[in-house]
């Protein structure tokens, strides 16, 4: 009987192993060695990036089981499959495998899969969205799901001001918080906000860019978001700060901004929640909000990979951004100017974006038990992968980060923006 089990135990194994085989090819255990769930153990031909660590028996059966995009992100963030080490390297390996993978080797791993047991997964947190995409009462479900989880889990990995977009390193900034910061004033600069003038910031999360904006420029300004959480932390920051005559925030919609103006608009993080086929919609809102003169700064991730809108999908969809989308540049700026939006200014800033990543994947990581203890181990290891996934994704081109500075012209011609981007850069 003991023999009988260690050979099943053996089988079981091998197909592991002939599994990693052959879905990485010639990149098998070159740069990651490999540790099973019986010690099995094979070490990197190379430099050791990573671990790549299978937990148990069945769980390249559940990790490659198509859909890959869903199935892999699953197994991680259930603790079937472990990647210890430099996550983001791991993540390159994946893709590339998964990119060059032959019709005969598909077959081949679908077979081999079949040969290991069914894991049973935990229950995990995902979106089950009803209703018709991105009507009001649908997206204030995907933005709950995605930023109503507790204040204290974004405090594990986000600067102290709790801003959850790119962050901007100027020449000689090297901390998360002092990106931030800078991307702040950035952001109002680029606007050429000024003393008494009002502010929309559309998507204001906890209203980090409305206190600043009313603080340091001397600006009345409104945030909106949908997520309750955000709003009702948004709020207890402003009273806080003892902004509250010239800061505020409201639980509202674009769509419900009714006959409103400000003189400036921003939005920043919050494009990629529209969707392709509510762009005219979210452009002609923000033209109507404008005063003329008035300038917008849409900051949002853009798909570069190639040249189509699409609809977040897989994990990403399923656990990180339910109804997420990404629009390339070329044509969200046609689709703003269709709105009647001048284009004046765009700037692509990925770049920033890989390294604002990498600081949250760090701070996420050394806070792994606090993160643990608010959201527990799925969620914690779902996020770590999103985000690892996601700088690689920025560093690779698949994803740009860009920033358009929108304006609507008066009768005239007339803006209120100098002719030139001097004013940004004087010390």
């Amino acid at each position: 009987m003991a023999s009988a089990a260690r050979a099943h135990e053996d089988s079981r194994t091998r197909t592991t192993l002939d599994l990693l085989a052959e879905f990485f090819g010639e990149a098998y255990a070159r740069a990651f060695s490999v540790v099973l769930w019986d010690g099995t153990r094979i070490a990197a031909r190379q430099t050791e990036r990573f671990v790549f660590r299978v937990n148990e028996p069945g769980a390249l059966r559940a990790a490659l089981t198509p859909p890959l995009d869903l199935s892999f992100g699953r197994a991680f963030a259930a603790g079937l499959i472990s990647l210890d080490g430099d996550l983001e390297s791991a993540i390159d390996e994946l893709y590339c495998a998964a990119g060059v993978l032959r019709p005969g080797a598909v077959l081949k791993i679908a077979l081999l899969t079949r040969r290991l047991p069914r894991a049973t997964l935990p229950s995990l947190r995902e979106a089950r969205l009803h209703g018709r995409l991105h009507s009001p009462d649908r997206d204030r479900a995907a933005i709950g799901f995605h930023y109503d989880l507790p204040v204290a889990f974004y405090r594990t990995f986000l600067d102290e001001e709790l801003t959850y977009s790119c962050a901007y390193y100027d020449d000689g900034i090297e901390t998360l918080d002092a990106a931030q910061s800078a991307k702040l004033d950035y952001l109002l600069r680029k606007l050429r906000l000024r003393p008494g003038e009002r502010l929309l910031d559309i998507g204001c999360g906890w209203g980090g860019l409305v206190v600043r904006a009313a603080e340091r420029f001397g600006a009345t300004a409104l945030g909106i978001t949908l997520s309750r959480a955000q709003y009702e932390a948004a709020r207890e920051r402003i009273a806080r700060a003892g902004v509250e005559g010239r800061a505020a925030v409201a639980l509202r919609d674009y769509r419900e901004l009714g006959s409103e103006q400000f003189d400036k608009i921003v939005s920043v993080g919050m494009f990629e929640h529209v969707g392709h086929a509510q762009l005219p919609t979210y452009f002609k809102a923000a033209y109507d909000a404008l005063l003329p003169g008035g300038l917008f700064l849409n900051h949002g991730i853009a798909s570069q990979d190639d040249g189509a809108a699409g609809k977040v999908s897989g994990f990403m969809e399923r656990c990180i951004f339910p109804d997420g989308e990404l629009v390339p540049i070329a044509e969200s700026l046609r689709l703003a100017e269709a709105a009647g939006l001048e284009v004046r200014d765009v700037e692509n800033l990925r770049e920033h974006y890989v390294r604002t990543l990498r600081a949250w994947v760090a701070n996420l990581e050394s806070h792994r038990a606090a993160a643990v203890a608010l959201v527990g181990e799925p969620v914690y290891r779902s996020w770590r992968l999103y985000m690892a996934g996601s700088a690689q994704g920025f560093r690779v081109g698949r994803l740009g980060l860009y920033q358009a500075l929108l304006a609507r012209r008066r009768g005239d011609g007339s803006i209120d923006a100098p002719a030139t981007r001097r004013d940004l850069y004087a010390s």
